[in-house]
């Protein structure tokens, strides 16, 4: 052993290198290995980022896409206010032309009808005294012959007579040819009134005409008013009932959306609760929206109707169901006032315990009857 000991030649230490480098290599391959999963996780994680990307980068363009569209959209329908603006203006307009040519149309027609009664009591006129003057014309002439039948019974005897009734005879046809004057001036008058009444007659039935055709377009620019307000109701309905769908105090009622009164106010009062108000708030937001949408020329009104049930009052403040649901609408009124609504656009009505929603006379029906309603209508 002294010898092994004395005659080493470092030998020794290899299988320890062996074994170091060998536990090296694995630590190297094992570090190569955590590097390749690491490297796949990192391109599967990738991969993944980059569908995530893509799919991100598609709802981005189908976004910007839809408010291009949008845009255009509202860029449409602003040209299309802009043109029914314009239509409406033009229709104003007309309307104004159209009673004023009417009114114009009327007194003509009113003046013609008196020129034509005027004239037809000349043309009588002249009428009776043609026929008066063919009656003393026909007078003349039978005394005129009764005098030549009598000059020819007479005897030669009678010059002096003779010579008295020839001048009598010429006096009287001097008259008659007066006579025939004045007829031919009588004629040629009555031909004149006639020409002049057939003229007054046709000019009547022309303007009636004139007036049929002015009241045809005026009830036709009447008729298109009356659409495009309905139209705008229709979209104030809409939006309403959009903007106030989550309410289940809320009924629509055709036309009309119902606040039941037990909702806004506490019984046999007018001022408003917490909750009331919130509701009330709503209602005002939804209509300084729907208000933007409507343009200024078409006068709207939103209408607050106040109603009460049929119990008679027997204490408190107010005398009457009718003054109680007045003051209750009076309230609505302010409120909305408050929250923005422009004071000329609302209107209070009080209607006590008439249009009642139930009949009956229950409790149940008590409160249906106890109500705040809205509506959009004309001044």
């Amino acid at each position: 052993m002294s010898r092994r000991r004395g005659g080493s030649n470092g030998l020794d230490a290899w299988p320890g290198y062996v074994d170091a480098l060998s536990t090296l290599l694995m630590v190297t391959i094992f570090v190569l290995l955590v590097f390749v999963l690491a490297e796949a996780f990192l391109s599967s994680a990738l991969s993944g980022s980059d569908n995530t990307i893509t799919n991100l980068r598609d709802q981005i363009a189908q976004l910007t896409e839809s408010l291009s569209m949008e845009t255009s959209k509202d860029a449409t329908l602003a040209q299309e206010l802009a043109a029914l603006n314009a239509q409406l203006a033009t229709a104003q307009a007309s309307n104004a032309s159209l009673s004023q040519q009417l009114g114009a149309a009327t007194s003509t027609i009113t003046s013609l009808q008196g020129q034509s009664q005027g004239l037809q009591a000349q043309l009588s006129d002249a009428q009776a005294q043609a026929a008066s003057a063919a009656g003393r014309i026909s007078a003349l002439q039978a005394q005129m012959d009764a005098q030549a039948q009598a000059d020819a019974n007479a005897g030669p005897g009678l010059a002096d007579q003779l010579a008295k009734q020839t001048k009598l005879n010429k006096a009287q046809a001097d008259q008659i040819g007066l006579l025939n004057q004045q007829i031919a001036a009588l004629r040629l008058q009555l031909a004149v009134l006639a020409q002049a009444l057939d003229a007054a007659k046709q000019a009547d039935i022309k303007d009636n005409v004139q007036i049929v055709d002015l009241g045809k377009q005026l009830n036709e620019a009447l008729a298109r008013k009356v659409e495009e307000l309905q139209q705008y109701q229709s979209t104030f309905f809409k939006a309403m009932r959009e903007a106030l769908a989550g309410e289940k105090n809320l009924r629509v009622v055709g036309d009309r959306f119902v606040f039941e009164s037990d909702v806004l106010f506490p019984v046999d009062q007018a001022t408003l609760t917490p909750a009331g108000q919130a509701e009330i708030a709503q209602v005002a937001s939804a209509i300084k929206d729907i208000a933007t949408k409507i343009p200024p020329n078409v006068n709207w009104i939103l209408s607050v109707d106040g109603y009460a049930d049929a119990q008679p009052i027997t204490g408190g403040p107010f005398h009457s169901n009718f003054d109680l649901s007045a003051a209750r609408a009076l309230t609505v009124l302010h409120l909305l006032e408050q929250d923005g609504v422009p004071e000329n656009r609302i209107s209070i009505s009080a209607l006590g315990s008439n249009n009642p929603l139930a009949a009956g006379a229950t409790k149940a029906d008590y409160a249906q009857n106890r109500r705040i309603e809205f509506r959009l209508t004309t001044p």
